[in-house]
């Protein structure tokens, strides 16, 4: 993406902070819509507002490859004035020149690319945001060709493949509804078992029925619930009330102090198989070291399921990828040969393209006519207050990988060794706070103390902190609120109060406490037992 700006491509950034696309030495986004954290629906929908009423849409793309009753009905709802630039600057704070002209830049360009990531999807008006962003990008006739198209970027490695292979409760392998029998009994009859047609719970749903006493065991891999889901007391007190807690990962985290049983993950030096990333692109991983644990996670999954009467009994993970292939029509073309040939495959990847599909929607999409939807603004429950007057939203640093379970163990901590709160330097000084003062923070879910920065690349009344370090407890203050479809946590809008404080808050204090026991109890358990 930067080489593009640099080669003279336009540049809209909508964040509610200066990031460094926005200003820096190689690089400097042509319009920067800082907008007011969980106001995103109405931003694009008033960019989408000037594109239709200044007659910048594409014509003939949406004539002949959207649906003209969906379209007539969205075209309605757009124009309103209650979408346009000036109406919806008192929620977003956005000028609304600067929103007519990074419209004109978008629809006025041959090529426009949408990329997005968790600040779009992390709020209780996410799916919403999607749908008003593919909206966007139907109207000014941006799908389907190179150079163009929605381009959602995964928030961790392999985070595709998961959803791919049916991780959501609600599906099975190739985004197919467990409510269909036909689905159900072909999977069914492959692996000789009756599939509920009922969706299961998701992770939010899973807490709640824990602390209800009606959800009874869990089983984590590669994932640190206890330091990157929202409403950390409430986490931790979910997985307090579990009677079986099985953690599987390559380090003990923050989960695993928790476990009932620590199974060793591998990493992906000593395992086969595939990682697939944002573009859809397959790519193959092989294994250049044996386990360390002696199993690879496969097989650790594959003896547990043993252990409860399944009779799984794949040889080679190469076996895997062929049921998939035999049950999912996306990824009829797909093996382990093939990917060894190509070096890496698009899905789809079927008969219909034996080498993969580099782009989507070439001349129609999946379900016909393009459907534009009605996408309403709709303010996000977690507001500000006397209480609590500013909004926290979160994020990563380039340096840390998502909680930094691994990157905190290597020389990066040399660029990023502690979270740190920004404040504008407007709030700071209502409250007497200065740069590296020790900082207060209160939400309606729970308080932490984090280092301040002051800094102008965050607007007035907002504050920002990361999430990679688990003293800081930045998941303590945020909320339960959710995505209404997705039920995926609303991190980027938290109602905050900041004050300059001499301790660190109860949490902190008791987690240090816990860490020092646990690496007590870690130590004895290391020592050689005495041989008489």
């Amino acid at each position: 993406m930067k080489r593009r700006l640099r080669e003279g491509a336009g540049l809209i950034v909508l964040d509610p902070r200066e990031i460094d696309l926005v200003r820096s030495p190689h690089v400097q986004a042509d319009f920067h819509l800082q907008l007011r954290p969980s106001t995103n629906v109405a931003v694009v929908n008033a960019l989408s507002h000037v594109i239709m009423a200044e007659g910048l849409e594409a014509k003939k793309f949406i004539e002949e490859r959207c649906d003209p009753e969906g379209f007539k009905t969205w075209k309605a709802f757009i124009l309103d004035p209650v979408n346009s630039p000036e109406n919806v600057f008192e929620e977003t704070g956005v000028d609304p020149e600067i929103v007519r002209g990074a419209a004109r830049l978008f629809a006025s360009k041959p090529n426009g690319a949408i990329y997005y990531g968790l600040g779009v999807t992390e709020h209780s008006q996410g799916s919403t945001t999607v749908m008003a962003i593919a909206n966007l990008a139907m109207c000014t006739g941006n799908i389907g060709r190179e150079g163009v198209g929605v381009n959602p970027l995964r928030g961790q490695n392999n985070v595709q493949g998961s959803c791919d292979m049916g991780s959501f409760p609600h599906e099975l392998p190739g985004y197919r509804h467990v409510s269909d029998p036909a689905v159900r009994a072909l999977f069914g009859n492959e692996w000789g078992v009756e599939i509920q047609p009922h969706p299961g719970m998701r992770i939010p749903n899973m807490f709640d029925a824990a602390v209800a006493g009606t959800f009874k065991a869990l089983y984590v891999q590669g994932e640190d619930v206890a330091q990157s889901d929202p409403d950390t007391h409430h986490v931790t007190n979910a997985l307090s009330s579990l009677e079986c807690m099985i953690v599987q990962d390559i380090f003990l985290n923050e989960t695993a102090k928790f476990a009932t049983v620590f199974l060793p993950g591998s990493s992906f030096l000593e395992k086969s198989g595939t990682f697939t990333n944002a573009e859809r692109r397959i790519s193959p991983v092989r294994k250049v070291m044996e386990p360390l644990a002696g199993l690879a996670d496969w097989e650790v999954t594959q003896r547990l399921a043993q252990a409860l009467g399944y009779p799984m009994n794949y040889s080679h993970p190469s076996e895997i990828m062929d049921e998939i292939a035999r049950l999912t029509p996306t990824f009829t073309g797909v093996s382990y040969e093939k990917l060894d040939k190509l070096g890496s495959i698009q899905w789809p990847c079927n008969d219909a393209a034996v080498d993969g599909t580099p782009t989507m929607h070439i001349g129609e999409f999946v379900r016909g006519k393009g459907m534009f939807k009605v996408t309403p603004y709709v303010p996000t429950d977690e507001v500000t207050t006397r209480k609590y007057p500013l909004l926290l939203t979160t994020g990563r640093i380039l340096s840390q990988y998502n909680v930094g379970a691994q990157t905190r163990r290597t020389e990066n901590v040399q660029w990023h060794d502690e979270d740190v709160l920004e404040i504008h330097p407007h709030d700071a000084e209502n409250r007497g706070i200065e740069n590296g003062d020790w900082v207060g923070l209160q939400s309606r879910a729970g308080e932490t103390v984090l280092r301040a920065v002051i800094s102008e690349r965050i607007q007035p009344g907002v504050v920002y902190t990361t999430f990679h370090h688990p003293f800081s407890g930045a998941n303590v203050v945020t909320t339960d609120n959710s995505d209404w479809a997705t039920n995926c946590p609303e991190y980027k809008v938290t109602a905050v109060q900041a004050s300059k404080v001499s301790k660190l808050s109860d949490w902190q204090q008791k987690f240090a406490k816990f860490t020092e026991e646990q690496l007590e109890h870690l130590n004895r358990a290391r020592q050689p037992e005495k041989v008489n």
